[in-house]
C-alpha cells in the first residue's frame, strides 16, 4: 500500500487541487501546489499511476474525485480514464451510495487488511488525511511518497493529525524539482528509538530548577 501526498511545508494537505476542492474548516487557500508544480513533478505522477493500481481513498476524498474525474476532459483525460478503470475502495462506515463505477466500500481496517493480503495491485492512497494515523497504526503502509512544496499554509488539514502514532521512516528516494518541490519516498523503519550523544547528562542546578518548574506547572 502505497500513500502519496501532497503537502505544505507545515504538513497541510487540505485542497491542493483547487479553491473548492475543500473549504471544510473555513479553509481557503484551495489551488495552492499550481505556482510550484513542474513537468519534474508530472514526471513523478505520470510514474506512480503508469502501472496497474486501484485506489485507497476516505469517503470525503471519494466524493471529490467521483464528482471531477469521470467527467474530465483536455489533457487530464487519461488519468481520468484510468481513474475510472482502477479499483476505488472507499474506508467508511457510511451507507452512502458509491455510483462511480468499481467502487467498493470497506468497512473496517480488518477489511482492508484483507483486502491488502490479496494479489490486486499497489493500493495507492490519494487525499484521505483521516486515514493516515490509522494506518500507520495498524501498519498497513509499505510507502509513502511525500511532494513537499516550499508554501506555508497556516492551518487545514494535515497529514499527520492527532493520533498518529510514533513511527522511524526510512529515506529511500528523494528528488528537488526546479521549482523547489521536495519529492520524498520513506518506507516504515520500526519505532522511535530514543537516544543521546554520548555526553554526560548529569543535569546542572539550573536544569533540575527548571524540571522542578515544570512538574509545578509554573515554567
Amino acid at each position: 500500500m502505497i500513500g502519496a501526498a501532497f503537502v505544505s511545508l507545515d504538513g497541510v494537505m487540505q485542497a491542493p487541487g483547487g479553491p473548492e476542492e475543500d473549504r471544510s474548516g473555513g479553509f481557503e487557500l484551495g489551488g495552492w501546489l499550481f505556482d510550484y508544480f513542474d513537468e519534474a513533478g508530472g514526471r513523478r505522477i505520470d510514474a506512480l499511476f503508469g502501472g496497474p493500481f486501484d485506489l485507497l481513498l476516505g469517503r470525503r476524498t471519494y466524493d471529490i474525485f467521483a464528482g471531477y474525474w469521470p467527467f474530465v476532459e483536455g489533457e487530464e483525460a487519461g488519468i481520468g480514464a484510468r481513474f475510472d478503470r482502477a479499483g476505488k475502495y472507499v474506508l467508511t462506515r457510511g451507507a452512502q451510495p458509491l455510483s462511480w463505477e468499481n467502487s467498493h466500500r470497506l468497512g473496517s481496517l480488518d477489511a482492508l487488511a484483507e483486502l491488502k493480503r490479496g494479489q490486486g495491485p499497489d493500493l495507492i492512497i490519494q487525499g484521505s488525511s483521516t486515514l493516515y494515523p490509522q494506518l500507520l497504526a495498524a501498519g498497513l503502509i509499505d510507502r509513502l511518497i511525500l511532494m513537499t512544496f516550499p508554501v506555508v499554509l497556516g492551518g487545514g488539514k494535515r497529514l499527520f493529525d492527532e493520533g498518529t502514532p510514533p513511527r522511524s521512516m526510512r529515506l529511500v528516494e528523494h528528488e528537488v524539482t526546479p521549482r523547489g518541490v521536495v519529492i520524498a519516498t520513506y518506507e516504515p523503519a520500526g519505532p522511535v528509538e530514543p537516544g543521546d550523544f554520548g555526553v554526560d547528562m548529569t543535569p546542572s542546578p539550573a536544569e533540575l530548577e527548571r524540571r522542578a518548574r515544570i512538574a509545578a506547572g509554573t515554567w
